[in-house]
């Protein structure tokens, strides 16, 4: 079972990765029984298998997958690529999302991925004449011109991290998923000693309820909001360690927090993220006291957590770029900085916020 990295004392999630203490004693008279094989049971058998097929971890078969037209070939030479691929899309009609998530035959050399959907009603631009995929490290950053008559709407921003799953939402609640436009998908494709083929896509899983309320995205720190107030700059001195603060004042509408995703890289050693509303009071958000670059998650919350107009988001990050840290790309240590790319060997403090406009009585609603 994948390590659970959230500290449970600070803030409770309902993604809790878990043997419950009755699931384990079940497992545990199961052996001691000399593991006698159970009822069979087709239908759940063939359940497995067609969502093993389908390559996803939601409890069904998605309805839709959309992925590039052919697979990339990650080249075994060592270097970090930071691609994009074009996945247009033309559907019957639009859907009402009630599950996304990033699917891929290789996740083992990618860094992370985003994919930012949007719509594209205008029948006059062509989806399909423009290049498919871009290299952002090469002169073909260049042609990234012929998508901008893409870009002018985005009805969602995803993504995956090494460890996550997929995200999904209550009866209600979601996006729209638009009948026409393109998917920009944005790998970062890690290191890599051979080469590789990376095949990948987002699968989407639709429900026929109407959409009451539509889910937003905002990104915090690096590559977001408040990236040139982290205080001190990311500057991670070699044998060092250093904690690093940003201060994001909410100063738009009231939001109902349903997901919380924070980032860091492989020196990250501790990462704490709490809100104080005018009160003053103190509203723990997620805290990672270990933190493993492998094993990241898109944190759910059991109840959403209000965040009025005015709250500050505190976000603190810890690093250790020391040579006793094994994650550490660097041996000896050398200096860590946060620029360019924010390749792997380099350091981001990001959390994204999946949220709602608040509503009264989300204080008090229980998600699924």
């Amino acid at each position: 079972m994948p390590p659970w990295r959230a500290n449970d004392q600070y803030t409770h999630f309902a993604n809790k990765r878990q043997l419950s203490d009755a699931q384990i004693q079940a497992v545990i008279s199961w052996i001691d029984t000399d593991m006698p094989k159970g009822k069979i049971n087709l239908d759940a058998e063939k359940k497995l298998l067609d969502r093993t097929d389908a390559g996803t971890a939601y409890h069904r078969k998605p309805d839709l997958t959309l992925k590039m037209d052919k697979a990339y070939l990650q080249k075994g030479d060592g270097e970090e690529r930071f691609m994009v691929f074009k996945i247009p899309f033309e559907l019957p009609a639009e859907a009402n999302v009630e599950a996304v998530e990033f699917v891929s035959n290789n996740k083992k050399i990618i860094h992370h991925a985003n994919y930012a959907v949007h719509p594209v009603e205008d029948p006059t631009i062509d989806l399909h004449n423009t290049v498919s995929q871009i290299n952002l490290g090469t002169d073909e950053k260049y042609t990234y011109d012929q998508w901008l008559p893409y870009k002018k709407k985005m009805v969602y921003y995803g993504g995956w991290i090494p460890g996550s799953f997929y995200e999904s939402y209550s009866a209600g609640v979601g996006w729209k998923m638009p009948r026409r436009g393109v998917i920009l998908l944005t790998i970062h494709f890690g290191p890599s000693g051979k080469d590789a083929e990376s095949f990948n896509g987002v699968n989407f899983f639709f429900k026929t309820e109407p959409i009451k309320r539509t889910v937003k995205v905002i990104s915090l720190g690096s590559g977001g909001i408040g990236q040139k107030d982290i205080d001190p700059p990311l500057m991670i001195f070699a044998n060092d360690k250093s904690t690093h603060h940003l201060q994001v004042t909410n100063r738009n509408e009231d939001i109902s927090l349903l997901y919380i995703w924070p980032h860091m890289h492989q020196i990250g050693a501790e990462f704490k993220a709490y809100a104080m509303n005018l009160s003053r009071d103190t509203i723990p958000l997620v805290h990672i006291p270990n933190w493993d670059f492998r094993w990241q998650e898109l944190y759910r919350y059991q109840q959403p957590v209000i965040l009025k107009r005015g709250t500050v988001i505190h976000i603190d990050g810890t690093y250790d770029n020391t040579a006793e840290n094994p994650a550490n790309p660097f041996k000896p240590p050398k200096l860590v900085l946060s620029n360019g790319d924010m390749r792997s060997d380099q350091e981001m403090l990001t959390l994204l916020l999946v949220y709602v406009p608040y509503e009264e009585g989300d204080e008090n609603k229980t998600w699924e």
